[in-house]
């Protein structure tokens, strides 16, 4: 059997990783709520060090924060956090399409971007779309070959990941679950184009929060 780094059978650690993501992503387990550790343990039918190990790495992704001899809870970010994070992902966009256009290619630059959009077009559900979304806005970065840059942008999309699925479960309940798709293929639309400024003005339009109630690029 595999081991994830920890000594920790991996099978076990990925489950509880997947699981708890899950339910926190879905809104089963709120922001800013209590992680019970003996519930989830009964539940998964694991013991504490599993459970720990995929603690700590959900802690890694932004979606779990540990308190000092409280345990963990779900991370709760403010309004000026989630601003902040979108902020800070528009710029390294921005910064990214500034350097790699016009591409020497584009037809082959931009199938990872394509890729990204199809997935989120045959998404099977929220939690599926939202991964592709993050692949998309990833890959769209990666078209600068920045090594550095993909590595800042990446804690980043994915302490993103609970904002953008408490936003995506509400548009899904005003019935406007493809709005996050056409946003993304004028994106992609605009890459196409191969000029930088017709891309940074689609940036600029992608679209507010509307759900979370703030105003900010996604």
């Amino acid at each position: 059997m595999g081991s994830d780094g920890s000594g920790l059978p991996a099978t076990l650690v990925e489950l509880a990783t997947q699981r708890i993501r899950d339910a926190i992503l879905r809104g089963a387990l709120e922001p800013g709520e209590k992680i019970v550790e003996e519930q989830l343990c009964a539940d998964f039918g694991i013991s504490r060090a599993p459970l720990r190990e995929a603690l700590r790495l959900l802690a890694q992704q932004g979606l779990v924060e540990h308190l000092p001899r409280r345990g963990s809870r779900v991370t709760e970010w403010s309004p000026t956090d989630i601003l902040q994070l979108f902020a800070l992902r528009h710029v390294l966009e921005r910064h990214a399409v500034e350097a790699a256009l016009p591409l020497a290619d584009p037809v082959t630059a931009l199938q990872p971007v394509r890729d990204a959009l199809a997935r989120m077009h045959e998404a099977s559900d929220d939690l599926a779309r939202d991964d592709a979304h993050r692949v998309f806005h990833a890959a769209v970065v990666q078209l600068a070959d920045n090594r550095q840059l993909d590595i800042t942008l990446e804690p980043i999309l994915l302490k993103l990941q609970l904002p953008m699925a408490i936003n995506l479960r509400a548009e899904a309940r005003h019935h406007r679950a493809e709005d996050g798709v056409t946003r993304h293929r004028e994106i992609l639309a605009a890459l196409e184009t191969n000029d930088a400024s017709t891309v940074l003005a689609a940036l600029e339009g992608h679209g507010h929060l509307d759900y979370l109630g703030l105003d900010a690029h996604r």
